[in-house]
């Protein structure tokens, strides 16, 4: 930086104390730019990385939003907000810079309505209140609103009186679920829920397509460069109706579905049961009949695909998006083994996408294109698309 330029200002006033939003002291085009010297560093060994997708506006982005709350003894009263990085204190927050303003004005008059009604938060030592989180989603597209109240019993004192004065005050909220948690534990849902408003889920459009979204289901909390990211996917895939596509760590088959409409045939494994279940009914919801999915481990799938005599045994397109702990050997080893022509694969963590594409690269691949999608705005995370080749008679 020159020595007279101006340092920039973080816009939020959280900022030090939360730690959420790691980039809050650059501004949006220096953190693509920050994002984009990242993706080079790891991965421009492999092939040329394209210049990074940002966003219009980097702001309120996330869909979901989930609040923590306590209460605060020096000032004796109910705080709601998010956990200080790497602690287990209560951060108080009332709108969030990267947050769905929709979701923030809900959480916040939640808390004024248990001053109202004299509810506690629920305190994990003693064992007693009743409010431990919120979870609010939104449909980005459909508007619709689902709040989870997350309780640490499922006893609800003046519930009707409590779900009526929240619907007064915001009435476009589709459906309310009381979720039960009362261990000791870092996961916000626990097992029990109950319905006590609306459907029980909400709806979202996205790629064209129409997904099912419950309290537990994974969606991903930025739609609008979500789309950008699949639609580079499946471009990167080159589907042309001829197709058979193995979606592994398919989650609830989100990138599946909308690649089935460009494909022959769709295979989707998820270790996850849960996960399965919703994929099953998206399929359904969007008339998707040339999917199906799989509870499994993908790598055992892809091994059996690969050992079969059956004609009708090819892959030709693998589609991976693993966690950010990247994808296990044992799983390169079975992409090695059936060997389809494609690889595409998603990552949200350059470090180890360049670990594993110096493996495939080492036996049969070729890295021909990579392309950066700002996700997360104001934060350290980036994702990346890559397009891998076979190379022939290696």
């Amino acid at each position: 930086m020159a020595k007279n330029a101006k340092k920039h200002t973080a816009e939020c006033p959280l900022y030090k104390k939360c730690g959420g939003c790691q980039l809050q002291n650059m501004t949006y085009p220096e953190q693509l730019a920050y994002k984009q010297r990242k993706e080079e560093r790891w991965l421009s060994k492999f092939c040329h990385v394209e210049p990074i997708i940002g966003m219009e506006d980097p702001h309120h982005y996330r869909n979901k939003v989930q609040a923590a709350f306590a209460w605060d003894q020096r000032h004796r009263k109910v705080i709601s907000g998010v956990y200080q990085s790497g602690s287990h204190s209560i951060v108080p927050v009332n709108d969030c810079l990267i947050e769905d303003r929709k979701a923030d004005e809900i959480i916040v008059d939640i808390r004024r309505l248990m001053t109202s009604f004299k509810m506690q938060p629920y305190d994990e030592d003693s064992r007693r209140g009743f409010l431990r989180h919120v979870l609010v989603k939104r449909g980005f597209s459909t508007g619709q609103i689902m709040v989870v109240l997350v309780t640490g019993t499922p006893m609800f004192p003046s519930r009707r009186n409590f779900l009526k004065a929240l619907l007064e005050l915001h009435p476009d909220i589709t459906t309310i679920i009381q979720n039960v948690n009362p261990y000791r534990t870092n996961l916000v849902l626990g097992k029990q829920e109950q319905v006590l408003y609306g459907p029980g889920y909400i709806e979202d459009t996205l790629c064209g397509c129409t997904f099912r979204i419950s309290a537990k289901s994974f969606y991903q909390i930025n739609p609008v460069q979500c789309e950008k990211l699949y639609r580079t996917a499946i471009d990167y895939a080159g589907l042309t109706g001829n197709e058979t596509l193995f979606d592994s760590y398919c989650g609830t088959g989100t990138i599946g579905i909308i690649a089935a409409k460009q494909a022959k045939n769709v295979i989707g494994v998820e270790l996850n049961r849960d996960a399965v279940k919703d994929a099953i009914s998206n399929a359904k919801r969007n008339d998707i009949n040339n999917i199906r999915f799989i509870c499994g481990d993908a790598g055992n799938f892809l091994s059996a695909i690969a050992e079969s005599d059956e004609e009708d045994a090819h892959v030709d397109v693998i589609m991976m998006d693993p966690p950010r702990a990247g994808s296990s050997q044992e799983f390169l080893d079975s992409v090695l083994k059936l060997s389809p022509p494609k690889v595409v694969y998603v990552s949200c963590n350059p470090e180890t996408l360049h670990r594993d594409l110096k493996y495939l690269t080492q036996y049969g691949y070729s890295c021909e294109k990579i392309q950066p999608v700002d996700m997360f705005p104001y934060t350290s995370h980036v994702e990346t698309v890559c397009l891998m080749s076979r190379v022939e008679g290696k």
